[in-house]
C-alpha cells in the first residue's frame, strides 16, 4: 500500500510522517524516509542518543481560554465567564511559531472556545500554515451555523461524562441533551467526530452507555481520560479506586470488542495498562505510552505560559514572545524529561520505566510530590503496602537475646 503523505519532519532516528489513510502520524527510520522521497536531514549525520527529545512536539494543546459559562464542578482550568483568554493576534503569533517548529497538531480547548467569536479564525490560520486544528468542546449552545463552520477542524470531540443522570451527576448540571445534540449536528458534517469521557470514581460504572451512544451516533472514537485531581477538581474525591485502576484496561478492551468502536486511553493510564503486563505489540497497538510533556506534547495557557503539560508543571517561557517557544524546547522540561534518568523505587526497577515514564506527573503534585511515582500506579499501591507491613514487621520483631 502506498502511503499518502500529509507532511513530514525530520528526527535525529529517522522522521516523523503524517498520513491520511490510515490517518496517523508514523514514526519512521532514515531509510523509509529516504523511500518517501524525504531529503536528507542534518540530523542524521551524528548518532541517535537513546533519551533525546523530539526536535518540537508532535502536538501542543492550545488553550485558548479560562473561559466558559458553564461552571462544571470539576474543571481543571478554573474556568469562569470572566476567564482570562489569547487574543486572536497572540494565537496566530504562536501558530506561526509552532508551524516553523514542524508541530503537526494544535488541540484547541478551553474553558470552551466555541464561546470566542474568533476560534474559527484561529483554526483557519492554523490551517493557513500547516497545522491541523482539533477541537475540545462541550457543545453547549452550538447550533446548526456553527457545525456547518466546524468542518474546519480535523478531530472535534465532545465532552461527555455519562449519559442522562450519569452526566449531571459528573459535571453538576443537566447538558446531557445539549451534548447529545451537538455531536448529532458536528456528525451530520464530518466524520471526524468523537467523545471525550473524563473516567472517574463516580463515571467508572456508566462507561457501558457512553461506548453505546457512540456506536449508535457513529461516531469515530471514544477517549478516555483520567480524572485528575487538579483546578476545582481538587476539592472533588473522585479518583479511581483500587480496584477501578486495576479494571480500566480489561474494560477498555471490552468495549472496543463489543461495540466495535475506537477506543484510546489518554497518557495518565499507561500505569493501569502496564500493570497488565501488555506485550509491546499489545501497547503499541492501544498507543499507550506515559507522561510524554515535554517530548510529544506540550502546552500554552492563556496567560502564556510555554508548559509541559496543561495540568502540572513549571512554565518554560512565555509563548506569546517571538521565538521563546524554539528558543525553551530543546533545553527545557527537565522535570518531565529527567524523571526516567533519577526515578525512585518501585519505577527504577519496573520493566516498563521507559515506556510508562513513572505515570501522570499531575496527579503525583496533586498529592503533594511532582517527581514521585504516580500513587494510583496499582504496581506503587503494592510496593508501598509492602513496605508499609515490612517495616511494621521490622518495629515489633523481638531483640535477640545471647547468652
Amino acid at each position: 500500500m502506498k502511503l499518502e503523505v500529509v507532511r513530514a519532519r525530520a528526527e535525529r532516528f529517522g522522521g516523523i510522517v503524517e498520513v491520511a489513510r490510515p490517518r496517523a502520524l508514523l514514526h519512521v527510520d532514515r531509510e523509509m524516509m529516504r523511500e518517501l522521497g524525504q531529503p536528507p536531514s542534518a540530523l542524521w549525520d551524528s548518532p541517535a542518543p537513546a533519551d533525546a527529545p523530539l526536535v518540537a512536539p508532535t502536538e501542543v494543546h492550545l488553550v485558548l481560554s479560562r473561559r466558559c459559562a458553564a461552571g462544571c464542578t470539576g474543571c481543571y482550568v478554573d474556568a469562569t465567564p470572566q476567564g482570562p483568554a489569547l487574543s486572536l493576534e497572540q494565537a496566530r503569533l504562536v501558530l506561526d511559531e509552532l508551524a516553523a517548529m514542524g508541530v503537526f497538531h494544535v488541540a484547541l480547548g478551553g474553558g470552551e472556545a466555541l464561546e470566542l467569536d474568533y476560534l474559527f479564525e484561529v483554526a483557519a490560520h492554523a490551517r493557513s500554515v500547516g497545522i491541523t486544528p482539533n477541537l475540545t468542546t462541550s457543545g453547549l449552545g452550538l447550533g446548526a451555523p456553527q457545525a456547518a463552520r466546524c468542518r474546519v477542524f480535523g478531530q472535534i470531540n465532545v465532552s461527555v461524562d455519562g449519559v442522562g443522570e450519569g452526566y449531571r451527576s459528573a459535571r453538576g448540571f443537566d447538558g446531557f441533551a445539549h451534548a447529545e445534540r451537538a455531536l448529532r449536528l458536528l456528525r451530520a458534517v464530518k466524520q471526524e467526530v468523537g467523545v471525550n469521557c473524563v473516567v472517574s470514581r463516580s463515571s467508572f460504572d456508566g462507561l457501558e452507555e457512553v461506548a453505546r451512544l457512540v456506536r449508535t451516533l457513529r461516531l469515530n472514537e471514544l477517549e478516555l481520560l483520567r480524572f485528575k485531581p487538579v483546578g476545582r477538581g481538587a476539592r472533588l474525591d473522585q479518583e479511581l479506586t483500587p480496584d477501578q485502576a486495576r479494571r480500566i484496561y480489561p474494560l477498555a478492551r471490552r468495549l472496543m470488542l463489543r461495540h466495535r468502536i475506537r477506543v484510546k486511553l489518554d497518557c495518565s493510564f499507561a500505569p493501569m495498562v502496564f500493570w497488565h503486563r501488555p506485550s509491546a505489540r499489545a501497547a503499541a497497538f492501544w498507543g499507550v505510552q506515559g507522561c510524554v510533556a515535554g517530548d510529544v506534547l506540550a502546552a500554552v495557557a492563556p496567560e502564556g505560559d510555554l508548559l509541559g503539560c496543561s495540568f502540572a508543571g513549571p512554565a518554560e517561557a512565555d509563548a506569546r514572545v517571538p521565538g521563546a517557544i524554539r528558543a525553551a524546547w530543546p533545553g527545557g522540561f527537565s522535570s518531565f524529561r529527567g524523571f526516567v534518568r533519577s526515578a525512585p523505587e518501585p519505577c527504577k526497577s519496573c520493566e516498563y520505566l521507559r515506556l510508562c515514564r513513572g505515570g501522570c506527573r499531575a496527579v503525583a503534585a496533586a498529592h503533594g510530590a511532582f517527581s514521585a511515582p504516580d500513587p494510583g500506579c496499582p504496581r506503587v499501591q503494592e510496593w508501598t503496602a509492602r513496605s508499609a507491613a515490612e517495616q511494621k514487621a521490622d518495629t515489633f520483631a523481638l531483640p535477640v537475646v545471647r547468652g
